[in-house]
């Protein structure tokens, strides 16, 4: 049976260039979602306008995301072992794209009162748990609609694609709302002229998720209904769990990636208080360096592409993480502006690529049949640890009574994942033992 529009077709057929250019297009569609509600625009309209104050906001924003990082990391995998049962992905897809949609477009009821704090909080986990969701089975159907030397490259493309969406719909909100003579001059009294964005956000991320639900192909359901995925989704995840030594080059590339992803997190979570706090740039100043860093991460991205395919992803992760890690430390130690705006637009190149080529090395490592289970592994390693980064940068820089100590604790991340992902094969698939039939 066809949803949401393309047929199923044999899982491994690399598609039509609409098909793979339509799955490109669901980065450019959610990168919306990544820069206005969880990075930009949201976290401080709630901080700033519906907590009861500033420093109490921040703890209850915190306290959302993480939360929402915790179902994701332990939900995750086991979503992904019963949709490898299920068989097919994008109804998953479209089901979590829905809920993303729905709930991030009911942010518009979020006031800028203290009455509005409870439902902002339920309803942005709510947005954010569904948005990771989708991308577990989003980074899945890479494998199906990609050749094997194609898959480095189009999950470059894909990356850069999503950095320019995230960056355009960021514009596109200043300029429409948010600027100084927007083209539509809502009230501000009432934040109409931020919760507009909102709304954007999820027209935004609805329209150009289309094209995947329409033209890029699903893989073929498997007999036997939820139910029985469901219940054998449950002891695939047990037989994994058991055959463990099987996935063991898998689990060194995870344990690898929750440190340079950590990493990254932090680095992004505190690379504005740290360029205003020890270089005294001004929002304008932090804002025109956040569109830096994702001009060049995105330009990184596509132009690793082709590396990806040529070189292997372990490699390309390699040189990603040094490109990372020198002009990182180099930031640390500068005084001058201009040298720290060179840096970094240097480490930005690099920060697209190393996330990018640790997709396409899960895609072309996972097993077939557990595919996604093990894409919800990789969500995992993303999120396990992510309070960790930020815990120790705020630990470190009271200790030392210094911002430039305390982000030195994001080199260390970078460092100790490089060294892990010494220790990981190139990305040869994994050969477990058969799933075992119920």
């Amino acid at each position: 049976m066809a949803i949401f529009g393309a047929p199923s077709t044999p899982a491994g057929d690399p598609s039509s260039p609409l098909a793979r250019a339509s799955w490109a297009m669901y980065d450019w569609a959610n990168s919306s979602f990544a820069a206005i509600i969880s990075t930009f625009v949201f976290p401080t309209y709630f901080a700033t306008l519906v907590a009861k104050d500033s420093t109490l906001g921040t703890r209850q924003w915190g306290w959302t995301v993480g939360l929402a990082g915790l179902v994701v990391a332990f939900g995750g995998p086991l979503l992904g072992a019963v949709a490898d049962q299920y068989g097919r992905r994008k109804p998953w897809l479209g089901l979590f794209t829905l809920i993303c949609v729905l709930a991030t477009a009911a942010l518009w009821w979020v006031r800028p009162t203290t009455e509005s704090v409870l439902f902002a909080m339920m309803v942005a986990a709510v947005a954010t748990i569904a948005a990771e969701f989708a991308v577990i089975f989003y980074n899945a159907m890479l494998p199906a609609i990609a050749r094997q030397d194609h898959v480095g490259r189009w999950s470059g493309w894909a990356w850069g694609l999503g950095y320019a969406g995230g960056l355009a719909c960021l514009l596109l909100a200043m300029a429409a709302f948010m600027g100084e003579n927007p083209w539509l001059n809502l009230p501000r009294d009432s934040g109409q002229q931020v919760r507009a964005t909102f709304v954007l956000v999820a027209l935004w991320y609805a329209a150009f998720s289309l094209p995947l639900f329409l033209f890029t192909p699903d893989e073929p359901a498997v007999g036997g209904g939820l139910r029985r995925a469901l219940r054998e989704g449950l002891h695939q995840l047990g037989d994994s769990l058991k055959a463990v030594r099987a996935y063991v080059p898998i689990l060194r590339f995870l344990l690898a990636r929750i440190f340079f992803i950590d990493g990254l997190a932090t680095l992004f979570a505190f690379g504005g208080v740290y360029a205003s706090g020890t270089f005294d740039f001004s929002a304008r100043q932090v804002l025109m360096f956040g569109i830096l860093l994702n001009v060049t991460a995105g330009v990184g991205a596509a132009a690793f592409a082709w590396i990806d395919d040529r070189l292997g992803s372990k490699r390309t992760i390699l040189v990603s993480l040094v490109g990372l890690i020198v002009p990182g430390a180099l930031m640390l130690v500068v005084q001058s502006h201009a040298l720290f705006w060179l840096l970094g637009g240097i480490l930005g190149i690099f920060v697209g690529p190393v996330q990018a080529a640790s997709r396409s090395w899960m895609a072309r490592a996972a097993p077939e049949h557990l595919r996604t289970q093990m894409f919800g592994l990789f969500a995992f390693s993303g999120k396990a640890t992510a309070f960790l980064g930020p815990l120790l940068v705020g630990w470190v820089t009271g200790l030392f009574d210094s911002q430039r100590a305390g982000m030195g604790v994001i080199i260390v991340f970078l460092v100790a994942g490089f060294a892990l992902m010494l220790t990981v094969p190139a990305a040869a698939r994994a050969t477990p033992p058969a799933p075992a039939s119920l």
